[in-house]
């Protein structure tokens, strides 16, 4: 028997099971309770088969080409304007939720609270929402910058990826990816005034160049929100000569108002719980 369950009933008795959210009590640790688990978004509509953008409401409703891409989309055939205007350049996203009060809520406690512990049930969610992986496939967590890391003190990413690579029996590359520029607050900025600041910000590690030149990357990061990061990662990782990447989130901004807020919101509790440094944000 693990020690872990040999001790459980014990820590369940000296510390009683509550909801990291709201703190309503629980049957064992490690869940949210009925209410969080229902204010989760998690994506079970049609959706395009490269982002996972959720369907327009009421396109059912609207006959014609709409009805089309409603039956394309049951069929995991619909491409969303966005992509077909530019196509991306990984293979699908996995997101486990889809970016709301809960979401932000799990992501900034984790983030920010150093709530670590919330890894193991944002890779729980995560995992089930992957799609089938056949043969090697290596776990990629998006990289931190070294100033990010120390004030933080974790890469919330590869804590993430590890959990996720365990899951599911593939290997993680934690340094796959490297980030030796920092870069400056991107909260206020739009997608492709981030995307030009990142340029050159994020490289494949080429101490292992040989590992991914041909190989299958699932790339890990917590909250897919513009696409600029992931899209640096990708650039990376194409150069390396990764023959094809998926993204797996555990939250996904789909409205680009939320996308501007959400870079605000952690950009705020960084400043509120990292130690003081004079370093530039990564």
């Amino acid at each position: 028997m693990r020690w872990n369950k040999a001790f459980a009933p014990l820590v369940d008795l000296v510390f009683p099971p509550r909801c990291p959210l709201c703190g309503a009590a629980l049957a064992q640790h490690g869940g949210l309770c009925l209410a969080c688990w229902q204010g989760l978004a998690i994506p079970g509509g049609p959706g395009c088969a490269l982002c996972q953008r959720p369907l327009p409401d009421r396109t059912a409703e609207q006959g014609g080409d709409a009805a089309l891409a409603l039956a394309d989309a049951a069929l995991g055939n619909w491409i969303c304007a966005p992509c077909m205007a530019e196509p991306p350049r990984h293979a699908g996203v996995a997101a486990a939720t889809l970016y709301n009060d809960i979401s932000r809520q799990i992501v900034l406690g984790f983030k920010h609270g150093r709530r670590i512990a919330l890894a193991d049930l944002m890779v729980r969610l995560m995992v089930p929402r992957l799609p089938r992986l056949d043969g090697e496939w290596l776990v990629v967590p998006v990289p931190l910058h070294r100033w990010r890391l120390w004030r933080r003190g974790f890469n919330q990413s590869a804590l993430l990826a590890r959990g996720i690579a365990r899951a599911i029996g593939q290997p993680l590359l934690v340094d796959g990816l490297l980030r030796p520029r920092a870069t400056p607050p991107l909260g206020h900025l739009g997608r492709k005034r981030r995307a030009a600041l990142l340029q050159g910000t994020i490289r494949a590690n080429p101490a292992l160049a040989s590992r991914l030149r041909g190989a299958r990357v699932l790339l890990v990061d917590d909250v897919l929100t513009s696409g600029a990061t992931t899209d640096a990662c990708l650039i990376a990782l194409r150069k390396a000569g990764v023959k094809t990447a998926r993204i797996a989130c555990f939250a996904r901004v789909i409205d680009d108002t939320h996308a501007i807020a959400t870079h605000h919101d952690h950009a705020d509790a960084e400043r509120e719980t990292g130690p003081k440094t004079l370093a530039p944000e990564a």
